[in-house]
């Protein structure tokens, strides 16, 4: 079996703002959710609109698969605050996706035998990525982000 995580420290971290679910500052939006499993859905459906309202369809689908999984770790988690869900641009031709939660376990991604039936979710999200994420510890929790490169900036 093969271990591996990202552990990253800079501004990967999301600022918890005001009590309001959802707000924006410069390019990034955030949503509070519950440590449900119907939360998957709503991050999906969060990070596929705003993609979308910023014109970049061509990432919807990497996108959504991200934050499902990194969503999904965070419900598993048991913790029992909200989780922060964000998607912003630092870059003009960088997405980063990240979700904030309560718990200090670190996401660990592992080489899944051929016949398991789960343990490839982060292995996903690397081969997304192409191993651009990463994990910010918090006092009180981490903040996971992965990073997709907008197709105007992937080389042909």
């Amino acid at each position: 079996m093969t271990l591996l995580s990202n552990v990253v420290r800079g501004d990967a971290v999301l600022q918890q703002g005001p009590a309001a679910s959802v707000h924006r500052h410069a390019e990034l939006a955030t949503i509070r959710l519950p440590y449900r499993p119907e939360s998957v859905g709503a991050a999906r459906s969060f990070v596929r609109a705003k993609l979308r309202e910023w014109g970049l369809d061509d990432l919807v689908d990497d996108a959504v698969v991200i934050v499902s999984e990194l969503v999904t770790n965070a419900v598993r988690t048991g913790c029992q605050t909200r989780m922060l869900v964000g998607v912003r641009r630092p870059t003009d031709h960088t997405v980063r996706i990240l979700v904030g939660d309560g718990s200090r376990s670190m996401p660990v991604m592992v080489q899944a035998r051929p016949d398991a039936t789960s343990g490839r979710g982060l292995a996903m999200v690397h081969r997304l990525t192409r191993g651009r994420w990463g994990v910010t510890p918090l006092p009180f929790g981490k903040v996971v982000h992965a990073d997709l490169t907008t197709p105007a900036a992937n080389p042909r």
